[in-house]
Formats: structure tokens, sequence, C-alpha cells
């Protein structure tokens, strides 16, 4: 049997050289080698991991062009999720932070056995697992979980903080055709097994920062939310955070006694609901509109002091008018931290 060949790539302008084996992606070198590059949806869909291709020879698998429009691949342009080297490649990243490359956790594979299923609201579900083994992450990260008889794989943030790495919590938004959500209500039980594989993702808690935390989200983008402000409680530390939560109606929320909790312990904290499509006679006095517009609103009337950390996380039209709402308000953009969950394509 032809051993497999292995070709260095080097990130440019960090410097750092990794190996990568041909039927590899780019993207699956850097993880197995914990080195931390930009990534999202891992799957040629979101563009997180656009870099461009300085030298060497590569072939890209089948991916969006809404990620990579053909006038930037004709600019050699790439995707690390669906690059293949051929030889040694020198590859400009585009997009990088050096605290995440600093942080860099590498991606391994665990067993994992079903603890409990819990219904938040109506369509929302909190599954939780234990694993063989101690998983350490970042307040905001996901794993994958497959279901081995099955053949599911789907991606999932972690709803718990990192402290507690061997039995881990998810909040998980359920759809009657998604493969692996329709589960939830029988299909899966306690007590059945399931792999895990990470972590992933570069949309996580930044320590010992002194300005406001803005949290944004809708529907499961709850998850890696409800890790981040979890992990915030657990550290001490001092600042103001606001936590905005999307919703259509009041039967859409939930953990409100856990957040009314916070608002007790953590100085200077405000949980923010927003309900789009309130119903009438619904005992509501909050905020209505989409949640966008209140994060606008909110962050306008209260002018916060110091530079802001901003993290939103939730379904792709979300976080695209999340955005310039932000950098309106100030935000520089590398203080912006997002996780698009995009629709699964396998």
């Amino acid at each position: 049997m032809a051993e497999t060949r292995v070709h260095t790539v080097r990130f440019e302008p960090v410097g750092i050289e990794m190996d990568v084996a041909e039927g590899e992606t780019v993207l699956e070198a850097a993880f197995r080698q914990g080195i931390a590059v930009m990534h999202g949806c891992k799957e040629g869909q979101c563009s997180s991991c656009k870099s461009r291709l300085i030298e060497g020879d590569a072939e890209l698998l089948k991916y969006s062009t809404f990620a990579l429009p053909d006038y930037e691949r004709d600019t050699d342009h790439i995707l690390l999720c669906r690059t293949l080297a051929y030889s040694d490649l020198t590859v400009e990243l585009l997009n990088y932070d050096e605290d995440l490359l600093s942080r860099s956790i590498a991606v391994k594979e665990y067993e994992a056995v079903v603890t409990g299923i819990t219904s938040l609201t109506h369509d929302i579900r909190l599954l939780e697992i234990e694993l063989d083994k101690p998983l350490r992450f970042w307040a905001g990260q996901f794993v994958d979980l497959t279901v081995p008889d099955r053949g599911i794989t789907r991606s999932f943030s972690m709803a718990n903080p990192p402290s507690r790495q061997d039995r881990l919590a998810f909040i998980i938004k359920k759809y009657p055709d998604g493969a692996f959500s329709s589960l939830l209500d029988g299909g899966l039980r306690p007590g059945d097994r399931l792999a895990a594989k990470g972590p992933y993702g570069t949309c996580f808690r930044r320590e010992k920062r002194p300005g406001p935390m803005v949290l944004i989200g809708g529907g499961s983008g709850m998850s890696p939310l409800w890790s981040i402000l979890n992990d915030h409680a657990e550290s001490g530390e001092q600042r103001p955070v606001r936590f905005f939560y999307g919703a259509r109606t009041r039967r859409d929320l939930f953990h409100l006694d856990e957040f009314a909790e916070f608002e007790r312990r953590i100085p200077d904290f405000r949980f923010i609901p927003a309900l789009s499509h309130a119903e009438p006679g619904e005992d509501w006095s909050g905020e209505t509109g989409f949640v966008h517009e209140v994060v606008a609103r909110t962050l306008r009337a209260e002018a916060l002091p110091g530079e802001i950390d901003a993290y939103t996380c939730g379904p792709p039209p979300m976080i695209d008018a999340v955005l310039p709402v932000l950098q309106m308000a100030g935000v520089e953009p590398e203080r912006i931290y997002f996780d698009k969950f995009t629709p699964a394509v396998r």
C-alpha cells in the first residue's frame, strides 16, 4: 500500500507551519495539530476561513459561491475547509487573531452517552451528555455530535461553561425535518451512545477585558452565549453586560428565572429579550421588534463607556442584520465575534 504523502503549509503573515496529508483539508490538518485559524461552518458555506493561496498546488472541494464568488477564486482566494494540498503551500491568512492562535486547542474525538433531554420551550430542547474523558474548550465553542448507528453528524455549541469538561449541555432548536433535532423527542434516550469531536469555533469569550460585553442571540444561538455568560460569572470579572435575545412570542422565551438571578448576582447586567411577533393580549411590557432594532435603540440610549466586545450567535439573517448595527454603535470590527448557524449540508 502506498504511503500517504504529506506536505507543509506555511501561514503568513504569522509564520506558522504545519503538515497536511493528501486527502485531508488544510482546515482539518490545522484542527488536528491545534492551530486555531479562523473558521465557522467547516463546509464551504460561510467564508470565515477565506484566505489567499500565495504558492503551491491545491484543489478545492465543492463549496458555495456565496462563500467564495468566482471573481475571488480567479484571484487565488481559497476556503481552508475545502482546500486539498498537492504540494507544499504558502497561504496568506486574511483574517487571524493572535489571541485565538495563542489559545489553540487540538481537536480530539470522544465517546459520549446521553444523560438527559429536557424541553425548554415548545421547540427548544436541552441535551445533556457525559464524555469518556474531559474536553477542554473555551466558552462559546462547539463540537460535532454523531449518532453512530444512523450516520448523522451535526454541530452544536456547548451551553455549559468550560469548568465542566466531562458533562456537556446543548441548547438545540428542534425542526420537524431535522435529522438530528427530530430525535430529541423520543428518538434518543438516556443511555444512548453518541460520538463527539471538537472543540471548534472562534466565537469564544475573550478574558480580562474591562469594557462592556454585549451578547446577542436568537433561537439556539442562546447555547454558546449561555456558556459565555456563565463563564463570565464564574470568572468574577467586573464589566457591564447586556444580553439581547430575539424571539417571536413570549412562549419562545426560557431561562427567565435564571436570568433574573444573574441580574442579582452580576453588577451592571441586563437581560433584554425582544419579541418580534408579540401576540395581542399577551402580558408583555418588554421590548418589541426585531432584535437588531432593539440592540440599536439600547446601545444608542445607554452609550456604554469603554471598548465593547460583542458576541452574536444565531441564524444568518439575524447576524447579517446585527453586524452593521454594532459597527454603527462604534464597536471595532476586530471586537465583533459571531457564529452563523448555517443549515447542515450533510
